[in-house]
């Protein structure tokens, strides 16, 4: 059946895209992510992104690994999609909403508009997921089936269950080829086409910009960084590689710095980096926004209870009676310290190990110096003399 599906009224969005809108304009808490920065690297909405955590409090390091390169650029897709029509393929699986009308806009610029949906609506559409399925029902087009978890593993089982043993499988990718998938295909006996409808391109700039991020999250400088999309973190870890930081990065990924990947796709090459990122039980920029806040919520303030009334450590800053303060990696070090010990006096010798390569006792007395000049309160570092430093509690 073609058409507009079950009578839904043009326009009308998926629950889940609603959500989505609403996580993203909603009045936020404006303190939530207060204190924390936040890595960046989408390029596609992410004005959308950016603007929602910074509304949050959060400060905001975007460095654009990747962009989408316009449709008249791309000539490949017209290949592609001539290859699609005169294949009439008997299965066509759409794996993003964005992809599918993408691939529909670019065939209506170059004249294969009508082509395109005649080749469609003869072929048996799998949609990968809601959204897929809102761009494909929004086409005037139904799918015969949908994967119940969003991967493309899931929506390969349909096909392979419906048997494909001599039929031609069209498959709009997504940025990110799933060479296995595609591979399992294959080995079932399919003739499969490809159709790419965005392709990545890196931006103008974004070498020295991703560069600035990697140092970044290798001096633990920032908290989170998002990835929205597979080839992001491919061009992250490609470049890291360049700058011999590879391993670095990867170490402060595993230990200190978060990475918040959208969905399965997305988190499969971090995975294979023996990164284990955060993601989304829906896997939606809003799903994932509120992730990021609940997690940083409850697994990076710290509280401590001092002298002078209850002091938060949330990222790089110190909260005391509403004042806040931003310290640098040094002086936040030696904080943590102190607030770990939570008042027992820590020995000027382990303190030490907070500097950068272990100086000396007067640079640890200048950093504390300047530790308290910085504090909104200098009293709540306390000096125990002969013996070392703690916490004012």
């Amino acid at each position: 059946m073609t058409g507009t599906a079950a009578g839904r009224p043009p326009g009308h969005g998926t629950a889940e895209s609603l959500e989505e809108v609403r996580a993203l304009v909603e009045a936020p808490n404006a303190e939530a992510l207060a204190g924390f920065r936040i890595g960046v690297t989408s390029d596609r909405r992410s004005d959308d992104l950016i603007s929602a955590l910074e509304r949050r409090g959060a400060q905001v390091l975007h460095a654009p690994a990747l962009r989408i390169a316009p449709v008249a650029e791309d000539r490949a897709l017209l290949q592609d999609t001539a290859a699609v029509l005169h294949a009439r393929p008997d299965a066509t699986m759409i794996t993003t909403a964005y992809g599918m009308r993408r691939w529909t806009e670019a065939a209506d610029v170059h004249g294969l508009g009508e082509d395109l949906m005649a080749a469609l609506e003869a072929s048996r559409i799998f949609v990968r997921g809601p959204k897929a399925r809102g761009a494909v029902r929004a086409a005037g087009l139904n799918d015969a089936g949908i994967s119940h978890d969003e991967r493309t593993s899931s929506l390969v089982d349909l096909l392979l269950a419906e048997g494909v043993s001599g039929a031609t499988v069209a498959v709009q990718l997504h940025g990110y080829t799933d060479t296995t998938q595609l591979a399992r295909l294959r080995d079932a006996g399919a003739r499969v086409l490809t159709v790419t409808p965005y392709r990545w391109v890196k931006p103008e700039g974004s070498e020295e910009k991703v560069g600035r991020l990697i140092e970044a999250v290798v001096a633990r400088q920032l908290d989170v960084v998002t990835f929205t999309s597979a080839p992001a973190v491919d061009a992250l870890l490609s470049t890291a590689h360049e700058m011999g930081r590879y391993e670095a990065l990867v170490e402060a990924f595993g230990n200190d710095v978060v990475a918040a990947a959208v969905g399965p796709v997305t988190s499969r090459p971090l995975e294979d980096a023996g990164i284990r990122p955060l993601m989304p039980e829906r896997y939606r920029m809003g799903a994932l926004i509120r992730l990021v806040v609940e997690h940083l919520s409850e697994n990076r303030i710290q509280r401590v209870g001092t002298a002078l009334g209850e002091v938060q450590i949330r990222g790089r800053s110190v909260i005391l009676g509403g004042r806040r303060t931003d310290l640098s990696p040094t002086p936040m070090a030696i904080f943590r310290a102190l607030a770990t010990a939570g008042g027992a006096v820590l020995p000027r010798e382990s303190l030490q190990q907070c500097l950068p390569d272990a100086p000396g006792e007067h640079a640890l007395d200048m950093a504390v110096s300047r530790l308290r000049q910085a504090l909104p309160d200098a009293s709540l570092v306390a000096t125990v003399i002969k013996r070392g430093y703690r916490l004012n509690v």
